[in-house]
């Protein structure tokens, strides 16, 4: 504007010297007569040549009758007088503003007295003319802010996935989606012509104060309508510190579908609106960065207090949501706030961005910590998966999804580990890890050392192993199902599961041990005599009481998954079958069928009914064959290893032979355990 003025100076300057050089002569009549033609401005050009010729008559001249006005003037004036009450402009509104402009600008120009009264009238049309401009500037803008629909809106964000919220921003928010960007019709199209037009003249009139305050606080109020709409409350740090976690995990997602709707959307095309508006001007950038800063100080504050807030496992995934949103959008607020003046608004959001990146690897070194210093002294009924390894390894579970964030935010921050490092973690392997490979096999070293202190608290050693490969095994196919695999390596789940067998083996050997020495003939004897005779009874005896002593311990215990189920059933029958037969032939000789019945009293055979229990002589062969044993002329006392749901039963049935099949003597229960009285 200050350009085109100087230019128009510039010329008339030019014009001056013309016309002074050709003197009082004809020709300067007709040169006078072209320039005026030209422009009505240059008409006034005729009083230099008088002054110059006769200064004093000139003057004399000039007070002695009032100062000639342009005819527009008296039209320009008439109708802004006219429109200054209307709801409406007239047609012919704008050109008559246009007009007071001009002539305000060359009687501000001209050397020459216009007269007191003409330069006041010109005054007071344009002021009223800027007053009425001002409000209808105000008007056009609230009138076709294109509405948004709230109900709506609401449904589509409580959604987390990218979908969803380009689906809201599509269909309520009148958005097109250009890839990363949203382009959102802020208004009607049609109206920021006319917006244009009058932001035009009041700048041109000087007006650009008024006319910066009249958009700037219109926009921030539909920016905060906006706002208010993604579900962004205005709340101070205090407050969102006070916050309980279920109401603020629900703000915290609200917060993260916000902020890329924001920036990409709202800001961005609020600029190409101030663009649009003010071609040119320098209150682009000014009125942008007036109406904008409120709501990015608003998301910036709330990004804040959660970063600084207290630290808890359960908010390290929203935290690290949050990163991510903020970091995405970084880049197009720099773009948005390229201005120095804007610059701190900048800085503000990459000391936000880099407080939840802390925040949040703070947050995951505490849940290590947490996890490594985990004392809780209550054992776990039935030797189950300890609720612990479960909550880790879901956890571990999701952390891998933010593996690049996680990455990237170890790259910035040296973490010591503190945690235990097991003998078959192979040092090469971890050199070869991501950052956060490592940090998770330090956490999974950390739960396995916690699992198998834990383990310590069951007085049976047993059921210690029980325990132990059970959560180990758990722990294993977590890593395996997801995409822990890939970080962690097939080479660490097979040393896992080779450490699931030798607990299984230990378990074996803790449990049937005692069993299994009641078996051996030393102390039996090799002869027919009477205390051979009675030391065998008493070795029947007491693997007898071994036996059912184990069952009724080891009933309740679990084993969750079905395959070491099938393994353990295997290893037993492997274990304590053979042994049993290679006894029995061995002291078979020394003792008739009818004193082997004696030996062999089934005080407490017991069998499960649930889905095991024999129907017939046929299916009780069955079992027989399965052991891998035929069936003797006299009777045996077989072992069969069952598993009842999802624990182990050691199933002890006497099957008949020779004295036929009893089938009364099978209970008709449906469920449990039953014990039989008698002899075989």
């Amino acid at each position: 504007m200050a350009a085109t003025i100087e230019g128009q100076d510039k010329v008339l300057a030019t014009a001056q010297r013309i016309v002074q050089s050709l003197g009082n002569t004809s020709d300067t009549d007709d040169m006078l007569l072209i320039l005026s033609a030209f422009d009505n401005r240059l008409s006034t050009l005729s009083s230099f040549v008088s002054s110059d010729e006769n200064p004093s008559s000139a003057a004399a001249t000039a007070s002695a009758r009032p100062a000639a006005v342009d005819p527009r003037f008296d039209e320009a004036e008439r109708i802004i007088l006219n429109d200054a009450d209307s709801s409406s402009f007239s047609d012919d509104y704008l050109a008559a503003v246009d007009d007071i402009i001009q002539l305000t600008e060359e009687l501000n120009l001209s050397s020459v007295d216009a007269g007191d009264d003409v330069m006041d009238r010109a005054e007071n049309a344009l002021q009223l003319a800027m007053s009425r401009l001002e409000d209808e500037f105000r008007h056009v803008l609230i009138r076709n802010t294109v509405p948004l629909d709230p109900d709506r809106l609401h449904r589509s964000s409580l959604s987390s996935s990218a979908a969803a919220i380009a689906i809201a921003a599509t269909e309520f928010l009148g958005c097109e989606l250009l890839g990363d960007e949203m382009s959102l019709e802020l208004i009607h199209p049609d109206a920021v012509v006319d917006l244009r037009e009058i932001a035009d003249r009041m700048i041109r009139s000087g007006y650009e104060k008024e006319c910066s305050q009249v958009y700037c606080s219109v926009r921030r109020d539909v920016l905060d309508e906006c706002m208010a709409i993604l579900g962004v409350e205005k709340l101070s740090i205090e407050e969102v510190q006070r916050i309980e976690w279920r109401s603020l995990d629900d703000k915290m997602k609200k917060w993260i579908q916000a902020v890329k709707v924001v920036v990409r959307g709202l800001l961005s095309s609020e600029k190409n609106l101030c663009e649009q508006i003010f071609v040119g001007s320098d209150l682009i950038k000014d009125c942008f960065l007036e109406t904008s800063k409120g709501c990015v100080m608003q998301l910036l504050n709330f990004g804040e207090a959660v970063a600084i807030g207290r630290r808890s496992a359960e908010k390290l995934f929203r935290i690290l949501d949050m990163y991510d949103a903020l970091a995405q959008v970084f880049p197009d607020l720099q773009s948005l706030f390229m201005d120095e003046d804007a610059g701190d608004m900048v800085c503000e959001a990459k000391g936000v961005l880099d407080g939840l990146g802390e925040a949040a690897i703070g947050t995951f070194v505490e849940f290590e910590n947490a996890v490594q210093g985990e004392a809780s002294r209550k054992p776990i009924q039935n030797a189950e998966i300890h609720p612990l390894a479960r909550y880790v390894m879901n956890y571990a579970k999701l952390l891998v999804d933010y593996s690049d964030t996680l990455n990237s935010l170890l790259e910035n921050v040296e973490v010591e580990s503190g945690h235990p490092e097991r003998e078959n973690t192979d040092d090469s392997e971890v050199e070869n890890m991501s950052l956060i490979a490592r940090r998770l096999l330090a956490l999974i070293i950390s739960l396995e050392s916690n699992i198998e202190e834990k383990s310590r608290m069951y007085e049976d050693t047993a059921m210690q192993y029980i325990f132990l490969m059970n959560n180990i095994l758990y722990i294993v196919q977590k890593v395996k199902d997801s995409e822990l695999r890939k970080l962690l390596g097939d080479n660490w789940i097979k040393k896992r599961r080779g450490l699931v067998r030798q607990y299984a083996t230990q378990y074996l050997r803790s449990s049937w041990s005692k069993a299994l020495n009641c078996l051996k003939d030393e102390g039996i004897g090799g002869s027919s005599s009477n205390a051979s005779k009675v030391a065998l009874k008493e070795r029947f005896k007491n693997f007898n009481a071994c036996f059912e002593d184990i069952y009724r311990i080891q009933t309740s215990w679990k084993v969750p998954d079905p395959q070491l189920r099938e393994e353990l059933r295997i290893s037993i029958s492997e274990k304590v079958i053979p042994a049993y037969r290679s006894f029995m032939g061995r002291n078979t000789p020394y003792s008739a069928p009818y004193e082997k019945k004696k030996y062999i009293k089934a005080q407490n055979c017991v069998y499960s009914c649930h889905k095991t229990r024999p129907n017939s002589r046929k299916q009780a062969h069955s079992f027989h064959g399965m052991l891998g044993s035929s069936m003797d002329n006299e009777f045996e006392f077989l072992f069969v290893i069952i598993v009842k749901r999802d624990f182990v039963i050691v199933l002890c049935d006497l099957i008949w032979g020779k004295w036929g099949w009893a089938e009364e003597a099978w209970p008709q229960r449906e469920e449990g355990c039953i014990a039989l009285e008698g002899e075989g």
